[in-house]
């Protein structure tokens, strides 16, 4: 997904409008802009673009790393998205900055009209499928037949083959609520639980990779919706996986691999509690000890 569609970052600068009293039809972001960039600078590049006309910085708010900057501009006349470049050029040796402007709904649609034969080709490439296996199906060698009936059929057909409906998506259909707050607010979920159920979607769960980024995102909140935040400025691409191991990371516990290792090696049996929930207690344990490196992974399968 390009950066200049993200909804991340449309909502972002829809939010950022609101705040600083902005009508978003004439506001547009910039992202990578350097932090010791000049306001007379960064108005003198974005008025080049000859589509905003008069160019004013409105606000600036430190970007996904500490050397570069959010701009938000406003722009003397309503902006088309049709005529705005993605990306301006800043110097020869700088990254170029990113332009981000609110998508208008004929935008979208224009974009998604012209955009179907490229999406199509994506989507036989992910499922090692390609033009030469419709134009199989079209043209069988003992009856040639290009009629647009024909074309219709084999793409059935090709997405019969190819795609797999998920038989127990609903069974993971939301996350209860994490905004990793230290103390766990009423209807939220403490990290542990949170992380065990968002696992277990991303398992068991028979959907995309985008979807299972999707429901994780849309669980967060607070701090915890923060730091996926900065993981989509600085790799859209990073995987559901990357999110759980980025929300570790911050807010998992600091005890090493040593650590939780003795701690498992003086786990006990309660006094009332059942088995079960014992061997489930030290199975937990156990993979937090693998995960942090305490144990091989090795030696747990074999018994330690």
């Amino acid at each position: 997904m390009a950066l200049t569609k993200d909804p991340f970052l449309q909502a972002e600068l829809a939010n950022w409008c609101k705040d600083a009293g902005i009508d978003e039809t004439y506001a547009l972001m910039l992202l990578n802009v350097p932090v010791h960039t000049e306001v007379a600078e960064i108005e003198e590049e974005m008025e080049a673009v000859k589509a905003l006309g008069r160019v004013h910085v409105r606000d600036t708010r430190e970007g996904p790393t500490s050397r570069s900057l959010l701009v938000l501009c406003e722009c003397k006349q309503a902006i088309n998205p049709k005529c705005i470049p993605t990306e301006v050029s800043w110097g020869q040796k700088s990254e170029p900055w990113s332009v981000i402007v609110i998508q208008t709904q004929e935008s979208a649609s224009d974009t998604a009209t012209g955009g179907f034969t490229e999406k199509f080709a994506k989507f036989l490439m992910e499922e090692g499928k390609s033009f030469s296996d419709i134009q199989a199906l079209i043209s069988p060698p003992s009856a040639p037949d290009s009629s647009p009936e024909s074309i219709i059929c084999a793409m059935g057909e090709v997405f019969a083959k190819t795609v797999k409906l998920p038989s127990d998506s609903n069974a993971y259909h939301r996350l209860r609520t994490f905004s990793a707050a230290v103390l766990t607010p009423v209807g939220e979920e403490n990290m542990e639980t949170w992380m065990d159920q968002a696992r277990l979607m991303i398992t068991e769960c028979d959907c995309s990779e985008k979807e299972k980024r999707r429901r994780i995102v849309e669980s967060l909140k607070g701090p915890a919706l923060d730091i996926i935040r900065a993981v989509r400025f600085s790799d859209p691409e990073a995987s559901a996986l990357q999110y759980l191991e980025a929300l570790e990371s911050t807010f998992g516990s600091p005890e090493s691999g040593e650590d939780l290792y003795f701690k498992f090696c003086l786990m006990r049996q309660g006094t009332g509690e059942a088995l079960s929930e014992f061997l489930r207690r030290m199975e937990k344990t156990l993979s937090k000890v693998v995960e942090r490196e305490g144990l091989s992974l090795g030696l747990v399968e074999n018994g330690i």
